[in-house]
């Protein structure tokens, strides 16, 4: 549709040019030939036929530079870009289980390891409240 509208646009612009060229050729003359000051040409026939030539040669180079200035412009298409798809997926990752440390009760580091993991730890009982709202024995281990 765009490429229709560009070339009837061209089409006009160049007759349009063609008209104009060849108007100016067509003077006012009365039918014995005399010009409108009354005065008669020292040829008579066929002097404007060079005149018609050079109108259609400028009307074809408007259109050739008008045609050629709209077909540079730069076209904004949309590109598609080809992604290869991916054959070696990531490995999974791995879990490591250590042991967790087991602590004597009632050392310093059962102490210290039940009293960070437990808010509720009493010391003095060793116990904590879990969420059942029970008293538990800290086991670390």
């Amino acid at each position: 549709m765009n490429k229709v509208i560009k070339a009837i646009v061209l089409s006009a612009a160049a007759a349009a040019t063609l008209i104009t060229a060849t108007a100016g050729i067509a003077e006012a003359r009365d039918r014995d030939g005399y010009w409108g000051n009354g005065h008669r040409p020292y040829y008579r026939r066929h002097h404007h036929n060079n005149d018609a030539l050079v109108g259609g040669a400028l009307g074809l180079a408007t259109g050739m530079i008008i045609g050629g200035a709209i077909a540079s412009q730069p076209r904004y298409e949309e590109r598609r870009v080809y992604v290869e798809p991916d054959y070696y997926p990531e490995p999974e990752r791995r879990v490591i289980y250590r042991e967790a440390p087991s602590y004597e009760p009632w050392t310093q580091s059962w102490y210290r390891f039940c009293s960070q993991r437990y808010r509720s730890f009493d010391a003095n009982t060793g116990t904590y409240v879990g969420y059942d709202g029970r008293e538990h024995f800290c086991t670390a281990g």
